[in-house]
């Protein structure tokens, strides 16, 4: 294991397994920011009868061990999919099934490009490789925007996330959804949140998609303040044998807010590639 790897991964990230324990097919849950593996209460429970479950706090999130998380290293996502690519190891995990929120879609394509074999295909929920806009790309924030998010996480983080959290979430209607989204976004250290904030928006990894080997599914929710419905037409473009799905939800976490909405849209290509 590398030297500025802790001991302990399944310890370090909370790892819990449920599920069949007899199955020969693993689903692994990789959380957004924000979230932890709560994130998946909704969805987990779809598979658990015909898979095993694996789900983990993400460094600086949860559950996940306060200690570990130094902040020089979690500057960049590559070392969130480092921790994913020991968690794998530890479970001697091959051919399993990734499903990622947001920037933990990202570091699911990370970490499969960083250990193949590890995963055999792959659920995008919300996924993004590039926030911030380029030419010819739009990513669905300028440097304004990011500049104006990194100020406000570090003057006054709980009202920022008293704004951002019913932004994100949508469904205005349903005020307890973004109640409990706000919840677990301030339950990350404001030190940390914009850690976690700045190797997410600073993130570019739009070269990589090309090194990606496995089939992928990319879910797109409406009204995603987020992921503009541009980027998860480019990640279809730029996937090799990706599949493009809109789901019927508002809001960038469609996973709390439709869980039987995204059940439906990944439960074929789940179950069809899982062997």
């Amino acid at each position: 294991m590398p030297p500025h790897d802790p001991p302990d991964p399944l310890r370090r990230h909370h790892v819990q397994v449920s599920g069949n324990p007899d199955s020969d097919r693993t689903i692994v849950f990789t959380h957004g920011f924000g979230t932890d593996q709560r994130a998946w209460d909704l969805v987990a429970p779809a598979f658990a009868g015909d898979f095993r479950l694996v789900r983990y706090d993400t460094a600086g999130a949860g559950r996940s061990d306060p200690a570990a998380f130094v902040q020089s290293r979690y500057l960049k996502l590559p070392a969130y999919a480092r921790d994913l690519v020991a968690i794998g190891h530890a479970l001697d995990l091959r051919g399993a099934i990734a499903v990622g929120h947001s920037v933990g879609a990202m570091i699911s394509l990370l970490a499969s490009i960083e250990a193949p074999g590890l995963f055999s295909r792959a659920v995008l929920i919300g996924a993004s490789p590039r926030y911030l806009d380029d030419e010819g790309y739009r990513g669905g924030f300028g440097k304004a925007d990011l500049d104006e998010i990194y100020r406000h996480i570090m003057g006054n983080y709980p009202g920022w996330v008293e704004a951002f959290a019913p932004a994100a979430m949508g469904n205005p209607g349903r005020p307890e959804l973004a109640a409990h989204f706000a919840s677990t976004l301030k339950a990350v250290p404001a030190s940390h949140a914009l850690t976690i904030a700045a190797a997410i928006f600073q993130s570019d990894h739009r070269a990589d998609l090309a090194r990606v080997d496995i089939p992928t599914l990319v879910l797109q929710s409406h009204g995603d303040i987020a992921v503009p419905e541009e980027v998860a037409h480019y990640l279809h473009a730029n996937l090799r044998g990706s599949r493009l799905a809109f789901v019927d939800a508002e809001g960038h976490l469609p996973h709390l807010s439709a869980p039987a909405e995204v059940v439906a849209a990944m439960d074929g290509f789940v179950r069809d590639g899982g062997r």
